[in-house]
């Protein structure tokens, strides 16, 4: 979302040059509206050679599938953010094994997103979907028949193929 007024002092933002890059910023107070990508968290969790997915309830991407995923709260350490929402998505408590790897991101129309991906395995906990996913279920890693939501989460698949195959 780009601001038109400054939220501090209300007058109308100018588009102004500052650190190279085109910048909505305040003319009276010197707010500068920065647009920073928004970080989220999730998971690559298998069991039995498949992996675990949810199927996505509300917009964007409503009915398309995705790893157990979502925003970092202000309070959150992503480690953390990963493990909330795959219970919440899934029903299943998880243990953090490590960090796949770090993602960037522009499909998604809320926001650029920065989405942290770690590895994980199930240590409890019952399929169940909830929370933001009508159904969640485990998918052949090599042969994923349903249409992923996002690129990242594609990516993070493709790496952890390849991470698979070659440790």
């Amino acid at each position: 979302m780009d601001y038109i007024y400054c939220p501090v002092c209300r007058s109308k933002l100018q588009d102004r040059v500052l650190e190279g890059v085109v910048r909505k910023a305040c003319g009276k107070c010197d707010f500068v509206h920065y647009r920073n990508p928004a970080p989220a968290a999730g998971i690559v969790c298998m069991m039995d050679n498949k992996v675990l997915l949810v199927k996505r309830k509300y917009p964007p991407k409503a009915g398309e599938w995705s790893l157990p995923a979502g925003f970092i709260e202000y309070h959150e350490n992503p480690r953390d953010t990963a493990v909330r929402e795959t219970f919440e998505e899934t029903g299943f408590k998880v243990e953090i094994i490590d960090l796949l790897n770090v993602y960037g991101s522009c499909d998604d129309p809320r926001t650029r997103v920065v989405l942290i991906v770690f590895t994980a395995r199930i240590i409890g906990g019952e399929l169940t979907p909830g929370d933001d996913a009508s159904d969640a279920g485990f998918f052949d890693v090599e042969a994923i028949d349903v249409k992923l939501a996002f690129e990242n989460h594609r990516e993070a698949l493709h790496d952890y193929r390849k991470r698979i195959k070659y440790d």
